[in-house]
């Protein structure tokens, strides 16, 4: 058995070579060198406390396992299998001919995973998706930044890879699941950089998760899956007796039988949304959040992080978390922090204004970004409709969109009359104790703002309850990151698809919905997911259950 050893720990400029692990594993373990078959990294996670110490969790191969459990070491957790390897006898044996092929609507995390464990189980589902292939998608993505031109089925929101296409490409989540190794070495075997199995807070990147998600469509079909882009999906056929789906109907006429459809449609699928309520489906408002995009020169925040050492070539574009509870009740936190990254034009709709962050896997752009959200429960919506909080986003996009001239151009305010009675206070001394000349990092950051923007006062945007929660934090968050409340500093509106405000209620075991058998609400579309590693674990874990009923 694997044995797991926590924190392993390397200084800065300590060489980490495979010599030297073993040095360090045989001194912690008493073991002698050649007792050490092999070991594996697990997780590497940066200590900038007390200077910068590189910490590893590090799971190794004995003969000498069981004695090491005895002396307080722990066993390592047992490998993650999944399930078409349980079922693979059955699989084999098994008359294909008597099932009616499953159905993915949306091809994002959740839709892309659910889709290739279903084909490797040898269920060839069918996915559809309304958007663009990658390729496709990213003309239309582009040509929407450049002209204003917006393809409305095809863009940062909808298309292959969902809405996590086009943003930093975390792999960071707070769920804990024996699926999340599985997925991770998913994306390595596409073409994802080895070190996010082991990294701390993993990314992609936009620019390679694009070539990876097109590397995992082709396993689908290779495998007998088959994906349809440009294919939208408009109404449910639906035994109206026993309220069981019978099928999906599209856009375009197209008709598709079926007793099993994953619905990972994603948090911006209003049209679906809307037919789904129309329909009965059995839906429940959510809390969610929205705010802002704030922009900060990298170089400040990798300072603030790591010090004097924050040139360090071992060190990265250094990230945030943040939050703060305003005097209204209202909580306040950092989501989605891009580093070396940019401000996104993210709109999926005629007429309303969305922004995003995104980053290349580098991060070697000059401003970090980072969303500051004010959370929003079912009290602050209009209405008692399920869909309220759905119209509520639509408000406030309207508005960012005429605030901004009514062509795409975000709206964007300066901290200096954002703040208004603020007193601020320039940490110059500060950076330049860290070889930072402060005023010349400003001045740049003034002229590669990054968005298309209008300079505007977000507060004709934003509701008061929001205004006054984020005027708040950003004073407070100025305290722990010196600089963040610099008056020059600007943010940008809105930021309002952070999550869906919807829950489409399934059942806890058998995942499918409460009021509809054979519909499975899946990812964070349909209020499971938070983010594109728990949307793909949940997309998996649909899946299974949809593979044990078939294969019952």
């Amino acid at each position: 058995m694997m044995i797991r050893i926590n924190e392993l720990k390397f200084e800065l400029d300590e060489p980490f070579s495979d010599a030297n692990i073993r040095s360090k594993i045989a001194r912690k373990t008493k073991l002698k060198l050649d007792q050490i078959k092999s070991y594996k990294i697990v997780r590497e996670s940066i200590d900038a406390r007390k200077g910068i110490v590189f910490s590893y969790v590090i799971d190794i191969d004995t003969p000498k396992s069981t004695l090491l459990v005895q002396n307080g070491f722990s066993k390592a957790p047992d490998s993650f299998h999944p399930i078409d390897e349980l079922y693979k006898q059955t699989i084999e044996k098994f008359d294909y001919s008597a099932i009616k092929r499953p159905i993915v609507i949306g091809f994002g995390p959740g839709g892309i995973f659910a889709a290739l464990q279903l084909a490797r189980a040898g269920l060839k589902p069918i996915v559809l998706e309304m958007g663009e292939s990658v390729d496709q998608r990213k003309f239309s993505v582009e040509t929407f930044w450049k002209t204003g031109k917006l393809n409305v089925n095809s863009n940062v929101q909808f298309g292959e890879g969902g809405a996590g296409a086009f943003s930093d490409g975390k792999l960071t989540t707070r769920i804990k699941d024996q699926r999340i190794d599985f997925v991770l070495e998913t994306f390595v075997e596409a073409g994802a950089p080895a070190e996010i199995i082991y990294k701390n807070k993993p990314h992609i990147g936009t620019d390679i998760l694009c070539d990876v998600v097109k590397s995992i469509r082709k396993q689908i079909i290779k495998l007998g899956g088959e994906v349809r882009f440009n294919t939208k999906v408009v109404d449910f056929d639906v035994n109206h007796s026993t309220k069981a789906i019978k099928g999906v109907i599209c856009e375009d006429g197209l008709h598709f039988e079926t007793n099993h459809v994953v619905l990972a449609i994603g948090h911006s699928s209003r049209d679906l949304l809307s037919k789904l309520h129309e329909i009965d489906i059995a839906m429940e408002k959510k809390p969610f959040a929205m705010g802002v995009r704030i922009e900060h020169p990298q170089v400040l925040i990798n300072a603030a992080q790591y010090g004097k050492a924050h040139q360090h070539e071992k060190l990265g574009a250094a990230e945030y978390k943040l939050t703060y509870s305003a005097s209204n009740g209202r909580s306040v936190y950092s989501f989605c922090m891009c580093p070396g990254g940019r401000v996104v034009a993210s709109a999926s709709e005629d007429g309303r204004l969305v922004v995003n962050g995104m980053s290349y896997h580098s991060r070697a752009l000059d401003n970090a970004n980072s969303a500051l959200l004010v959370n929003i429960t079912p009290d602050d919506f209009e209405s008692e409709s399920v869909l309220a909080g759905v119209e509520l986003q639509r408000k406030l996009e309207a508005l960012a969109y005429e605030v901004g001239g009514g062509s795409y151009s975000a709206p964007v305010e300066k901290l200096e009359t954002f703040l208004e009675s603020a007193d601020f206070s320039i940490p110059k001394n500060y950076y330049e104790s860290l070889k930072v000349d402060y005023e010349t990092v400003m001045d740049r950051y003034v002229i590669t703002y990054t968005p298309t923007y209008k300079m505007s006062k977000l507060d004709t945007i934003l509701p008061p309850f929001m205004v006054s929660a984020l005027q708040e934090a950003i004073v407070h968050f100025g305290k722990q990151i010196p600089g963040f409340d610099d008056p020059r500093i600007i943010m940008t509106a809105i930021e309002s698809r952070s999550s869906s405000p919807v829950r489409i209620i399934r059942d806890a075991q058998l995942l499918n919905s409460v009021s509809h058998s054979g519909l499975y609400p899946c990812g964070e579309g349909a209020g499971y997911a938070g983010g594109i590693t728990s949307s793909a674990v949940d997309g998996i874990k649909i899946a299974e259950e949809i593979i044990k009923q078939i294969f019952k």
